[in-house]
């Protein structure tokens, strides 16, 4: 958890968000790695704002999943039908990456509620459930930071999940569904996977081929409205830039500067508020992990201007 620039945004990063998977895999895993690379090259930030989080523990990753799962998960008891649920095979290189990421879901979390804002350059795991993966999801980082954050303080935090991921967040609103603390909200391709959709606080569904225009229309009619009338004391953003119109499993037509709009609107409604927010980056797939990789940076390049622009 160590830093050495107190005054730049926080980036959290760890090189252990990677694994090793079979040759030719769908999941890009290298991007990971390469997010920090490219905001590093560009200048956009310097190694010394970077924060390492821990590993997440097992009593930390309690408050979501059940015990049974994470015994199971942990120890590789994890049925071959079960594996390709989650689209993953399983190792402990696997868990150790997946318990790492969530680390840094919540330290990011943890920041933004000292500085305002702090950006994770992985997370978005919305698809796990409390006892089992889905969907290239195998432990719900953002579930595990709301409810860590949540309870954390002596009165309850009111926590708010916007989840712009392509894909519903189902995983995240089945957790939450029966908790008046957390609001879930969700905008998202509705012929997307996950076919069985879950209820969120608030779904918006797309239609395939949504386009920049529309698509930050339909976030701009919404969001306001959420934040006036559950006032969170916390915002947790999944800005998967899957919505994009060259991503490989998106169906809608955003742009590079679609996202960049998208990113900026929601950073900077919140800012503005005086409501903290921790990112994670979600959903996006490519073969080209470059080209993904400077997408998924978007989100960090957005969060860098509006830490200047606000004087965080």
């Amino acid at each position: 958890m160590t830093c050495f620039e107190s005054r730049a945004l926080p980036i959290v990063h760890h090189v252990k968000y990677i694994c090793d998977l079979p040759e030719n895999h769908r999941f890009p895993m290298g991007k990971f790695p390469k997010v920090l690379e490219s905001l590093l090259r560009d200048q956009n930030i310097t190694d010394k704002q970077v924060w390492a989080p821990k590993i997440a523990s097992t009593e930390l990753l309690g408050c979501v999943h059940t015990e049974e799962y994470l015994s199971n998960f942990i120890s590789g008891q994890i049925s071959e039908k079960d594996q390709r649920r989650t689209g993953f095979p399983w190792s402990s290189g696997l868990v150790q990456r997946c318990r790492y990421e969530t680390g840094g879901t919540v330290l990011a979390g943890e920041i933004a509620l000292q500085r305002g804002l702090a950006c994770s350059t992985a997370g978005g795991t919305h698809h796990a459930f409390p006892s089992y993966g889905s969907g290239f999801c195998l432990l719900n980082d953002l579930a595990v930071a709301a409810k860590h954050l949540m309870g954390e303080s002596t009165s309850w935090r009111k926590i708010l999940i916007v989840d712009l991921d392509v894909h519903q967040g189902d995983g995240t609103a089945f957790i939450f569904k029966d908790e008046p603390n957390v609001f879930t909200f969700s905008v998202h391709c509705g012929k997307n996977f996950p076919v069985r959709k879950q209820q969120s606080n608030l779904d918006v569904s797309l239609e395939d081929g949504t386009e920049d225009k529309e698509y930050l229309s339909k976030v701009q009619e919404h969001f306001p409205w959420i934040l006036e009338t559950f006032w969170p004391d916390l915002v947790l953003y999944d800005s998967g830039v899957d919505p994009h119109w060259e991503d490989e499993l998106g169906r809608l037509c955003l742009t590079d500067e679609g996202l960049y709009q998208r990113d900026l609107y929601v950073l900077q409604t919140v800012i503005k508020k005086g409501i903290p927010v921790a990112t994670v980056i979600g959903g996006g797939y490519s073969r080209d992990i470059d080209r993904l990789a400077r997408r998924h940076s978007i989100i960090h390049r957005a969060a860098s201007k509006v830490w200047r622009e606000h004087g965080l």
